[in-house]
């Protein structure tokens, strides 16, 4: 494995188990065991402070810019990514061709077990994805969304608001 381009902030725990590459990670971040975390050179990922990464989950922004914000919750086996398709046969490209597009995580949003979250998706601040949802649309600030494909279940009050 290479390991390049990685920035680290103050107290940053990372399981040994994990795999980094082309990443900044804020300070006080945790990242699980057995994560793929990654961006590119071109494509540096980033995660935001205070953020959290459960166990057996992917971050893939190889193609392009994925951003975690600040205080954000990743459950377990969730899998974010900037590119999907059939990257091993051109043929099926032309029916099926390749998706790309940058996404963003906003602050203190909560992503459940066993997300998907595709290419191109922008996630608003206090934004909470159902365990088990498939996010292939982007949503606003305090957004609870769940399903496959994932809808608006119900717009959250602020924390002004409670």
């Amino acid at each position: 494995m290479k390991l390049s381009n990685i920035s680290l902030g103050e107290n940053v725990v990372i399981d040994p188990t994990t795999s980094i590459n082309n990443v900044k990670i804020a300070d006080n971040v945790k990242i699980a065991k057995l994560c793929s975390i990654y961006g590119s050179e071109k494509n540096q990922l980033e995660i935001g402070q205070s953020s959290y990464v459960g166990m057996f989950s992917i971050l893939n922004g190889f193609s392009r810019k994925l951003t975690v914000g600040k205080h954000v919750s990743i459950a377990q086996n969730v899998n974010i990514m900037t590119d999907s398709g059939p990257n091993a046969s051109e043929e099926m490209q032309k029916i099926f061709p390749l998706i790309s597009g940058e996404v963003q995580i906003g602050d203190h949003s909560w992503i459940g077990a066993n997300a998907i979250i595709m290419p191109g998706v922008h996630l608003g601040k206090f934004c909470v994805v159902a365990a088990n949802s498939f996010v292939n649309k982007s949503f606003p600030d305090y957004s609870m969304i769940g399903g496959n494909p994932a809808k608006l279940i119900k717009t959250l009050l602020s924390p002004d608001e409670i």
